[in-house]
């Protein structure tokens, strides 16, 4: 019977994520799936993610691994993976998006809104830091490095009063518990394909993972990473995007922070928002299309400067 090697960061999401996937895997194609750990230096290091070049740190060991050979398939968290195509590789499957919401993770039961002047929250996202930043400018925003359940351990031990999580990294380790305010993509979008799982192969390999596509899922993650890609923005840029399809419409929203509000003046904004919509029957490229309007509307509005600034 076939086996196919499946390549994974060692973290206890990463692992989780994985193990999900490959259990897809086999029940969808019938082959065997072995897990293969893969050390990235985003793991290695203690450093911020913004010094260690952004969260694509955590992508380019398991690339380098799936083409050199080590593994057939490889699971990245779509919203970790940088928008520019590798060559050689192809991603094969993006199964069904989990929720794409983030979540507040606070002490006694404490919302965004009702966190005590002065609070520290902890994030190391450059994004959440921006959208703390303008909806709370009173809280304290900490940089903070390591996995779930270390970020929980803070606030539990008193270090932190609250932390950003995604939601569904906290569904798929089963820790929905510890949340204590889920924030609405309505005034708080999250990064562009946050929630969904990219499974990569080699080019010409596409069949190893292809049954676990989801078009929908695709469509609508193609839609917000090709706004940052248009952008130029990285994937740790303070930039968020929300897609989805309804009744045969592709909406789009994308958002475009300042990473500093308070160097704002006068009637400066804090952020800049487009957002668009069209049939997904109208195009053949619902995803580039819609995404090349929001683009462009934002550069319109003057997206470049909050970029360059950021």
């Amino acid at each position: 019977m076939t086996v196919i090697r499946v390549g994974t960061r060692g973290s206890a999401l990463a692992l989780a994520q994985t193990r999900a996937v490959a259990a897809s895997l086999t029940a969808k194609t019938g082959a065997e799936t072995e897990i293969i750990t893969i050390s990235t230096e985003g793991d290695r290091s203690s450093e911020s993610l913004a010094s260690l070049g952004g969260t694509g740190v955590f992508a380019s060991a398991l690339r380098d691994a799936l083409l050199a050979g080590e593994c057939d398939v490889v699971v990245h968290s779509l919203k970790d993976l940088p928008t520019a195509p590798v060559p050689g590789l192809t991603i094969a499957a993006i199964p069904k998006r989990e929720d794409a919401r983030d979540a507040l993770c606070a002490r006694d039961g404490f919302t965004l809104d009702s966190l005590p002047d002065g609070a520290r929250v902890g994030t190391g996202s450059p994004r959440r830091v921006a959208q703390l930043r303008a909806r709370r400018p009173d809280l304290e925003v900490v940089d903070i490095r390591g996995n779930v359940d270390t970020r929980l351990g803070k606030v539990a031990s008193g270090e932190l009063d609250a932390v950003v999580l995604a939601v569904a990294g906290l569904t798929r380790l089963g820790r929905l518990d510890a949340v204590t305010d889920f924030l609405s993509i309505d005034w708080w979008p999250t990064a562009p394909g946050q929630g969904a799982l990219a499974i990569e192969v080699r080019s010409g390999e596409e069949k190893l993972a292809k049954a676990l596509d989801h078009a929908t899922s695709r469509i609508i993650v193609e839609a917000e990473r090709r706004t940052l890609a248009l952008l130029e923005a990285g994937c740790s840029a303070p930039v968020a995007a929300h897609a989805l399809i309804d009744d045969g419409m592709l909406f789009l929203s994308a958002r475009v922070y300042s990473a500093d509000p308070s160097s704002a003046s006068g009637s400066e904004p804090h952020y800049l928002t487009s957002s668009h919509a069209l049939y997904v029957s109208d195009t053949k490229d619902p995803a580039g299309d819609v995404a090349e309007r929001v683009a462009k509307e934002l550069f319109d509005l003057g997206a470049a400067g909050l970029i360059g600034a950021s």
